[in-house]
Parts: structure tokens; C-alpha cells; sequence
């Protein structure tokens, strides 16, 4: 591979309907670069390189994908999915904190966002009430929390 990207969106949603990309942050993890993007700063196509020779990570990368779709970007060629790769070494255990990103990291000792806190601006993306409530920073800062974690949990 020529580069590792690890990547997570933030997006509203309302039922039955197409993401709606809020926010991108992804890190290229061999060069360290960082990407942190909200919606009005995305273009036509990722910000990072992509390709056969790319390997697009991701927690439970059909949320990634479904924002890809709707901001008509060619879909990623190499694509690991923790959350499949979580759930294939759990199947049938105990995961004392859920599936979720937030349960992995418990699963492997490793620090997340506390789950309270990560409800609530979660919820808040999710359903498009986080303007007025949250700053492009703060929910910036969000994505990047779950975003930066892959590292630590890939390698």
C-alpha cells in the first residue's frame, strides 16, 4: 500500500434519507497529514489521495460510503472495516461496552470520548440541531475523536 487513510464523516440524516455530510476528518497515517473539513469545504473529491494503491480505513465503513454517495465521490478501491474486523473477532463474546466504536476501544483498553457526552453531540449532528449548540470546532473535534483512535487500534 502507498498510503493508509483513516477516515470518519459526521453527517445528519433524517429517516430514509441520504447522509447529509456535516463534517470530514481523516489522517493519512504514514505521513501524519491531517484532513478537518466541514461541509462547505468539500469538493468534488476527497481531499487525500485515493486509488489501488490506497487502503481506506474505517469504523463501520458503510456510514463513510453512504457520504461518499451522496457527495459523488468515486468510492475507495481498498477498504478495511474495523467494525466488520471487531465484530469477526467478538462474535459470540461478551463485549461488556457494545459493538460501537466507543465499545472496541473499551474492548482493547484504549481511551475514547465518554459515552455521554458522545450521545449527545451525536445525536445532536445526527438530527441537524447541533447548529447554534456546537462550533464547527467543537464538531470538528468530535469527528476527529473517533477518527484518531484507528490508529491506535489498527497498529
Amino acid at each position: 500500500m502507498h498510503e493508509i487513510v483513516l477516515v470518519d464523516f459526521e453527517f445528519e440524516i433524517g429517516q430514509g434519507e441520504r447522509p447529509v455530510p456535516v463534517c470530514l476528518v481523516a489522517h493519512e497515517w504514514g505521513s501524519g497529514r491531517h484532513f478537518r473539513l466541514m461541509q462547505d469545504q468539500l469538493g468534488s473529491v476527497p481531499p487525500y489521495a485515493t486509488g489501488s494503491d490506497v487502503l481506506f480505513v474505517a469504523y463501520y465503513a458503510s456510514a463513510e460510503l453512504g457520504c461518499y454517495r451522496a457527495l459523488g465521490w468515486p468510492m475507495p478501491e481498498r477498504i478495511l472495516d474495523l467494525f466488520a474486523e471487531f465484530r469477526d473477532r467478538t462474535n459470540g463474546l461478551p463485549t461488556p461496552a457494545g459493538a460501537g466504536l466507543l465499545g472496541a476501544l473499551t474492548y482493547f483498553g484504549l481511551d475514547g470520548m465518554a459515552a455521554t457526552e458522545k450521545k449527545e453531540i451525536q445525536e445532536a449532528i445526527g438530527s441537524g440541531t447541533w447548529r447554534g449548540h456546537y462550533t464547527p470546532k467543537e464538531i470538528l473535534d468530535y469527528c476527529e475523536s473517533d477518527s484518531m483512535p484507528l490508529s491506535a487500534w489498527c497498529w
